[in-house]
């Protein structure tokens, strides 16, 4: 153990003098190095800051949570034939609820954007949701203040609203919002919560949104407005035998015979995720085939100048096998050498691609873990072990006496 040790600490030392003494040179040959591992690592650091983002985002769509909308959320057809599907109404809601034995909870889900005020205050473009009680459970939503909409306010079509923390701040500024009269439009509305701040999803402010019954957004509104349904699974796990359910239930709602196809989708979280995974393993697929290509010219860069180190050293090599060092000996010291020119190398690529990210954090998220830093440096340690292998085994396998020959 001392004496691999003793050589790692040798070969380090060496190597440093090397990379000192042709610092041109090292500096061209770890290039491929850098910039490799710097895509590598650049690609990992985009692609894990999307799947993060992604992930906390499709927590508000939420597992185990189906959609029925009269569009897709994946186009693949023409628009038109989408376009000239029926409404979904709320006798499919009150069919959905009474019928579906697999769901937990069941909100319609109607939406509209209209100017609130309160006083002379006024917010423009405020998202209005008209919905139900079951919609705290689809949603994952909780009010921070007051209460959710209950039952009796969704049956008897009261005009109340939930308010978003956004709306709260602009609006009612620093007075208490509960039983505050606000107007959605013409009319008015009793605030009887306040929810927690959510943030943004997919662009869209979570916290610049109001909620409220969807008989009273239906009564004031307009009663032949589009809803969706949202339906939340007793089992997660059981996804598609909800969504199978579900489609018969539509079907018999609609009225529609065994020959016709269905005028309505049937949307879930999954389909998401596929259209997500495909686009970002474009990214992550063409940041490895850069990476790849750079790291391979590096490597072959890396051999050169072991190669070329070897050649140069050859007398020296003579000196310390006459001297009793064993070709294990200096095959361990060419491959540490050859190892740690690359972990430099590698070290630097994460450098750069740290703040890379730093950069393209201004428009994307990003996140660089700790096993990203620590599986570049020890990749970058493996390609000069490969690479270096051969030259590694040309200077363990020099004869003594002819080394020792040459100057």
């Amino acid at each position: 153990m001392k004496t691999l040790l003793w050589d790692i600490v040798e070969a380090a030392g060496i190597a440093f003098d090397a990379l000192r003494a042709n610092k041109v040179r090292s500096v061209l040959a770890t290039l491929g190095i850098v910039i490799g591992v710097m895509t590598v690592v650049l690609m990992v650091t985009i692609v894990a800051g999307l799947n993060q983002s992604f992930e906390r985002q499709l927590r508000v769509i939420g597992s185990g949570t189906v959609y029925i909308q009269r569009y897709p959320w994946i186009v693949n057809d023409d628009y038109y034939i989408y376009r000239n599907r029926p409404r979904l109404k709320r006798k499919d809601f009150e069919f959905v609820k009474e019928y579906c034995q697999n769901a937990s909870a069941v909100a319609p889900n109607g939406e509209t954007m209209r100017s609130v005020a309160y006083g002379s205050e006024v917010l423009k473009r405020v998202y209005i949701l008209g919905t139900n009680e079951d919609y705290i459970e689809t949603s994952d939503t909780m009010p921070e203040v007051g209460r959710f909409i209950s039952a009796i306010d969704a049956s008897a079509n009261r005009d109340v609203a939930v308010i978003g923390k956004t709306v709260a701040d602009k609006l009612l500024e620093k007075r208490n919002p509960i039983g505050q009269r606000i107007r959605i439009g013409p009319h008015g509305y009793k605030v009887i919560g306040v929810l927690e701040e959510q943030g943004t999803v997919f662009g869209f402010s979570l916290d610049n949104q109001i909620i409220i019954p969807l008989g009273s957004m239906l009564k004031h509104f307009g009663r032949r407005r589009d809803i969706s349904i949202v339906v939340k699974a007793k089992d997660p796990a059981a996804i598609d035998e909800l969504k199978n359910e579900l489609i018969g239930i539509m079907r018999r709602s609609r009225g529609l015979t065994p020959g016709e196809k269905d005028d309505f989708s049937i949307n879930e979280q999954g389909q998401l995720m596929d259209l997500y995974t495909q686009l970002t393993s474009g990214i992550y697929g063409a940041g490895i085939i850069i990476g790849g290509i750079s790291l391979l010219v590096g490597g072959i860069g890396i051999m050169n100048i072991m190669l070329v180190s070897v050649t140069e050293r050859t007398h020296e090599i003579g000196i310390r096998k006459a001297l009793g060092a064993r070709r294990g000996q200096i095959l361990r010291q060419f491959l540490i050498e050859s190892a740690l020119i690359c972990s430099v190398g590698g070290i630097i690529g994460i450098g750069l691609a740290w703040a890379g990210g730093r950069l393209i954090e201004q428009w994307l998220p990003v996140s660089m873990p700790l096993s990203v830093i620590i599986g570049g440096t020890l990749f970058a340690a493996f390609i000069g072990i490969f690479f270096g292998l051969f030259p590694a085994a040309k200077a363990a396998k020099l004869d003594p006496i002819i080394a020792l020959h040459r100057e």
